[in-house]
């Protein structure tokens, strides 16, 4: 099965009090087909990257995991984002991007593409969006859509044009994941499962929400479904929800948009624990690294993916 990611790449500068910058290849979108690349999966990113030495890098780590890479235009520098990381290894961004993909063809690949992946800044900031919206749009007919919206508030202009622009890609999706950060700056107040069930009404089959250290959340139209969080020892937390996305999408490789309907509460369940193992993972090492097939595995064995909570039907 061939997976289309589309979205930016960004070079994290991870900044710790007291130590020297680290530069890290990241960017939402990146990670998450970075992340599938490690799961064995073919996988195309369709992004920009300009050929200075921050864009070499995220090139090389990209490709050196099996990404494809596919670039619709070169920025004048590569996309960066300085990551502060507080005592408990939580990460504030100050960003420096641009993004300005131009509708075209959709890249080749060496397979029909059956999954498109989009979300992040790409997928709302002019006057890239647009061009992502168009391919997802053309390429649904035939394959599943999945979205994360990944919030960057400083980069998210006014909140009510900003949760048209992110509510016009929940509408594009069948499968959602978000952040209860990216819920409680979209719609402030409002409890995550009310949040979810509302986008379910604009189309996708599944909205999972991911908490942190309280875990994780799967509402369907049928049944709702939570998780808790693996116990792990936090360095930090960068690319902790893309990881979660990529082992989920790893995980429903193959289902189509009838097949994501009908999950069920253990499958729902199994997912959870599966996405949450992975996040463990990377939340117990420095920068956006998530496992590849062996790591999970071993994770998912140690009973990192075995926290499970409440079910039921809803």
């Amino acid at each position: 099965m061939s997976f289309l990611v589309i979205g930016e790449c960004v070079a994290d500068i991870v900044r710790v009090p007291g130590a020297a910058d680290v530069v890290h290849p990241g960017g939402s979108p990146a990670n998450v087909a970075f992340g599938l690349a490690r799961l064995g999966r073919e996988t195309t990113l369709l992004t920009q990257l300009a050929d200075d030495p921050a864009g070499r890098l995220v090139a090389g780590h990209l490709t050196g995991a099996g990404v494809r890479l596919a670039l619709g235009g070169a920025p004048d520098r590569t996309p960066s984002a300085v990551v502060s990381l507080d005592e408990h290894g939580r990460a504030a961004y100050a960003f420096d991007i641009a993004w300005t993909l131009t509708a075209g063809e959709p890249p080749a690949t060496p397979h029909p593409v059956r999954h498109v992946h989009l979300g992040s800044i790409a997928a709302v900031t002019a006057p890239g969006a647009a061009a992502v919206l168009a391919l997802a749009e053309r390429l649904r007919s035939a394959a599943t859509v999945s979205y994360d919206p990944n919030v960057r508030p400083a980069l998210m202009g006014e909140r009510a044009a900003a949760v048209a622009r992110v509510e016009r890609c929940v509408a594009l999706a069948d499968l959602v994941k978000a952040s209860d950060e990216d819920l409680a700056w979209l719609h402030p107040g409002e409890p995550a499962e009310a949040v979810a069930a509302r986008w379910l009404d604009l189309g996708p089959a599944v909205v999972l929400v991911t908490r942190g250290g309280d875990g994780s959340l799967a509402v369907t139209r049928e049944h709702t479904v939570t998780a808790a969080a693996p116990p792990v020892e936090v360095v930090d937390t960068v690319g902790a929800g893309d990881s979660f996305m990529s082992a989920v999408l790893d995980a429903l490789a193959g289902r189509d948009r009838a097949g994501l309907a009908a999950l069920g509460p253990a499958e729902l369940a199994g997912l959870l624990a599966g996405a949450g193992a992975a996040a463990a993972v990377t939340v117990s090492r420095s920068g956006a690294r998530p496992p590849d097939r062996a790591e999970l595995d071993a994770a998912l064995s140690s009973g990192w993916g075995g926290g499970r909570g409440r079910r039921g039907s809803e």
